[in-house]
């Protein structure tokens, strides 16, 4: 979907209308946000979802008074999604806001069997292991089918707008 602050040389901008090869495309948009899976290669876990603003917005500070009165309930929708479909006990959110225009968040299901040292903060630590190949990520099967029952998922039963 395009916005109207849509820039081409924005590769959220790019993913957001017409989406990533390897990135399982969308898995639920509307007018404020943009949820999909993290690069089919190479995710860390089936389900680390990434919730983007489809305008460029740094982040909450800045959201229109209709974004920030949609983000709590969309958000909180996605993650209970995400917990029921994947079994998790816990969906951890992490942003940081430096990499992209868009506020775009982590969503990632901790699952009861993850390695302690890779829980809360250690979370991060899983990434990069998973970038520098000493951990084996997930299969790229494996994140476009988890990508497929979220998307049914929230098919079945959208968030608020």
């Amino acid at each position: 979907m395009k916005h109207d602050s849509y820039e081409e040389s924005c590769s959220i901008c790019k993913a957001n209308d017409v989406g990533v090869p390897g990135q399982a495309g969308v898995i639920w948009e509307d007018k404020h946000w943009f949820v999909r899976h993290m690069p089919a290669k190479g995710a860390p876990l089936a389900g680390w979802l990434m919730f983007h603003t489809q305008r460029h917005v740094q982040g909450p500070a800045h959201f229109t008074d209709e974004e920030a009165v949609a983000f709590g309930p969309v958000l909180r929708h996605i993650s209970r999604k995400l917990e029921e479909v994947t079994g998790a006990p816990r969906v951890y959110l992490l942003a940081f806001g430096e990499s992209f225009p868009h506020m775009h968040a982590h969503l990632i299901p901790r699952y009861s069997d993850l390695a302690p040292e890779y829980t809360a903060f250690g979370i991060a630590d899983l990434s990069r292991a998973v970038m520098s190949g000493a951990e084996p990520g997930i299969s790229e099967e494996d994140a476009l089918a988890m990508a497929a029952k979220l998307r049914e998922a929230l098919e079945a039963d959208p968030p608020p707008s």
